[in-house]
């Protein structure tokens, strides 16, 4: 049976009247059928189903389950078709075949209904859930998804990917294996004699699109039309999705550890927990075996790091690191009781010195700390435990800081009656090596109580406190008069008042509201002589205006400096009118002092003198989101001096350009100028201003400049140095970043780190990735994750 063109074939029914265009819809969904059967019989006997209701979406469904592809319909197009119902059907001439999820387009397509067996050729393309194949024939069996494709070039929806091959095998709907294949996420560009900057070529590449995963054997990657990489078998991701295998190596140069070559395996154990590890080849030592496992439990989640080397050759010793960080809770009988865990520990005092350059560890001093809290109300019990690991040097010893064993109870009430109250209590036993610490170790403990009633209006408020500190000791040896005890109780009062005013303004043909907000603040503690008291826990506060409003000049709890001072400052800000965004502050405080301070740190320390203090002036400043300014100046009066100033601004004025710049001066001590950046030098040559953006650019190659200094000028050196510079080739990346790392007052180490993304494959190199973004301010990844596409991205 033949139809003419221009006819519409439907499977119930032989024939219907000509239309504009060719449409055969064939097997239609038995459930629409059952359907008109029900409808049908209801009308038969004399009642009417519940008419179908549409369900109002909030999207399209990105994902179809298989009841819903084996009930849709199949729709057949074309300019000619022939064929018996339910049998085979022949459609000749712009040919297409649509099921959801599928879209089948040729020249010819024999549809055969009874094995669900399609059979396209000329100018084939199927388009699957948004993955892409073309070429001359193709054979299918359409809902198991099974068949071949002869000479196909293909395009996956996640990452861009693309390739050729001699001949595509479909096992099923996720798994594809394509022979004498090519896979690039290079975009084409026209002309015959187009090549792609990387690609993999391979004898045969098994794709897996239900997990993002690509496995190629019997290949090798080229670059720049050179091979580079022999790759026997390697598998690599479709998409951001996470996956086990071997991840790409990283090659780096180290001036005291020679070359250095690592190859990461990643593990994925499971959607909450994974393991990386890393053996690292270290030319001058020997190989390092580095090990990350990470959890996330209902109850509790962390990471867990580890390294050995046995027989490291410079140290003729095993080295070893070790770190735990874990945080979680306990369900009890009383309530649940939060922990925290951050352990780290390593095998000899070199450590630090000999692996800084790989950011393996930041100071000297390792702590070991664990803590537990239960609260319950208003009360909180607190349990803690502090050791460190000293790293001592011979050349510059330094004094250990003391470990810890405490438990602090704490009740506190707001708003009772208009009080707000707070009783603790804490008890700690402080230990260090006697060898290097000028006091004995001891047992203290503390208690602190405080009342204040806040009154506030709209316009301002005033608070009155009152403290009563207290502490007691026991020392396992003798003091300096004698005694194997000690205590002191010290109260405290303050009053701290402020008030807010504001009014409209124009600025620069811009609605804002400018606040006025002064601010006073009274503390009177009486001396009490604290001179026998050791000092476990305790610092001085900086100067800046958070502690310039505060009680007590020391952090900690084994001095109570003495005070009869009243604090004096204020604010205004500048803020839209519309949006309430906060566009500059500016800031001014001062002490005056009515007594001298007479309590100490220690007894060589100067205290403070009666008077006025040094002034304290702030400003920032944020115009428009380009701009960013923010300084603080602490200024002495007497001698017409500042005495420490600091000073940074942020000029960023689109994505992947940032220029950061810091002055810091602390009169004799230090003074250090540090500039920070990340910007296209394509701007020098003719590109400025545009705006750029992950995955652009491909043909549009760009170079970044990226780097930190930080220069003393009273040293007149480099203290750290890292410059480096990115090239963007948009299917591929390029870095190389050298830095200097200070580790002593005499010593630095310098590496190099040089590294090639082939984007949507592999890397190769030593990622500095990390490195830059701790060091540059606001620096963004050139391919941060742009999140997955939708099937619909390649509608056909």
């Amino acid at each position: 049976m033949r139809f003419s063109s221009r006819a519409l074939f439907r499977r119930p029914r032989p024939c219907l009247p000509p239309l504009t265009r060719l449409v055969a819809l064939v097997g239609i969904a038995c459930a629409q059928m059952a359907a008109q059967a029900q409808q049908d019989s209801s009308d038969m006997d004399g009642t009417r189903a519940e008419p179908a209701r549409l369900k109002a979406s909030p999207a399209l469904v990105d994902s179809l389950s298989p009841a819903q592809r084996s009930d849709a319909p199949t729709f057949l197009m074309g300019e000619r078709i022939s064929g018996r119902p339910d049998l085979e059907t022949v459609v000749e001439g712009q040919a297409e075949m649509r099921k959801p999820g599928t879209v089948i387009k040729a020249d010819r397509l024999e549809y055969n209904a009874a094995n669900d067996q399609a059979k396209a050729s000329g100018n084939v393309r199927i388009n699957r859930g948004g993955n892409v194949f073309e070429g001359p024939l193709l054979e299918l069996q359409v809902e198991r998804f099974e068949g071949f494709f002869l000479e196909p070039r293909y395009q996956f929806l996640q990452g861009d990917a693309h390739g050729e091959a001699s001949r595509a095998d479909f096992v099923d709907a996720n798994n594809t294996v394509v022979y004498n294949a090519t896979y690039t996420t290079c975009r084409r560009k026209p002309g015959p004699g187009w090549m792609p900057d990387w690609v993999l070529k391979a004898a045969n590449i098994e794709f897996d699109t239900g997990e993002d995963v690509g496995v190629a054997h019997g290949g090798y990657l080229s670059f720049k039309d050179v091979p580079i990489l022999p790759v026997p078998a390697i598998s690599f991701p479709l998409s951001d999705k996470r996956k086990s295998g071997v991840l790409p190596p990283s090659i780096g140069l180290d001036t005291v550890n020679g070359p250095e070559l690592s190859v990461p395996y990643y593990w994925n154990i499971a959607p909450n927990r994974d393991a990386t590890i890393t053996p690292t080849l270290m030319t001058a030592r020997g190989v390092d075996l580095g090990g990350e496992f990470r959890y996330l439990e209902p109850t509790y989640s962390g990471v867990l790091r580890a390294n050995y080397m046995p027989s490291d050759k410079l140290r003729s010793t095993d080295r070893w690191g070790a770190s735990l960080n874990q945080t979680g809770s306990l369900l009890t009988g009383a309530g649940s009781v939060s922990y925290s865990l951050n352990l780290n520990r390593v095998s000899d005092d070199f450590y630090w010195s000999d692996f800084s350059a790989n950011g393996a560890l930041k100071s000297r001093t390792l702590a070991s700390d664990m803590q537990a809290r239960w609260g319950q109300g208003g009360l909180a019990v607190t349990a803690r435990s502090l050791t460190w690991q000293t790293l001592q040097a011979s050349t510059s010893v330094i004094v250990p800081p003391y470990g810890l064993r405490q438990v602090n109870v704490a009740y506190s009430q707001l708003n009772d009656r208009g009080f707000d109250w707070s009783v603790q209590g804490d008890l700690t036993q402080f230990e260090s090596d006697r060898l290097l610490t000028r006091q004995p170790n001891a047992q203290r403990m503390y208690g602190l109580a405080q009342v204040s009633r806040p009154f506030v209006v709209p316009a301002g408020y005033i608070t009155p406190k009152l403290q009563l500190h207290t502490t007691a000791y026991q020392f396992d040896a003798m003091l300096a008069d004698g005694t194997r005890s000690a205590d002191s109780t010290v109260p405290t009062f303050s009053l701290d008042a402020g008030l807010v005013f504001e009014r409209d303004t124009n600025l620069w043909g811009r609605s804002m509201v400018q606040t006025l907000e002064p601010r006073a603040f009274y503390v009177r503690t009486p001396y009490r002589n604290q001179s026998v008291l050791p000092n476990y826990d305790t610092g001085a506060n900086d100067f800046n205006f958070a502690t310039i409003f505060t009680e007590n000049a020391y952090g900690g709890h084994d001095k109570i400096s003495d005070n009869n001072l009243l604090t004096l400052g204020a604010t205004t800000r500048f803020l839209d009118a519309d949006t309430g965004a906060q566009l500059a502050r500016f800031g001014i405080a001062q002490r005056f002092r009515f007594e001298d301070q007479l309590v100490t740190l220690v007894p060589t320390n100067t205290p403070a003198r009666s008077g006025f203090s040094d002034v304290l002036l702030g400003a920032g400043v944020n115009i428009n989101e380009r701009w960013a300014l923010d300084s603080t100046v602490q200024y002495n009066a007497r001698t017409d001096q500042s005495v420490r100033s600091t000073i940074g601004a942020r000029y960023s004025p689109s994505s992947y350009r940032v220029l950061n710049a810091a002055y810091r001066f602390q009169r004799d001590a230090s003074e250090q100028v540090e500039a920070s950046w990340q910007w296209p030098l394509n701007d020098l040559w003719g590109d400025r201003g545009q705006d750029l953006g992950p995955g652009r650019g491909q043909g549009e190659d760009r170079y970044y400049a990226v780097g930190r200094l930080n220069y003393s000028m009273n040293e007149n050196r480099l203290v750290d140095t890292l410059l480096g510079v990115e090239y963007d080739a948009g299917c591929w990346l390029a870095r190389v970043v050298v830095g200097r790392v200070q580790t002593s007052a005499s010593s630095a180490t310098q590496s190099i780190k040089f590294e090639l993304e082939f984007v949507g494959f592999t890397r190769l190199g030593p990622s500095p990735l990390q490195t830059l973004k701790s060091n540059i301010s606001r620096y963004q990844n050139l391919r941060d994750s742009g999140g997955s596409n939708s099937r619909f991205s390649n509608y056909d």
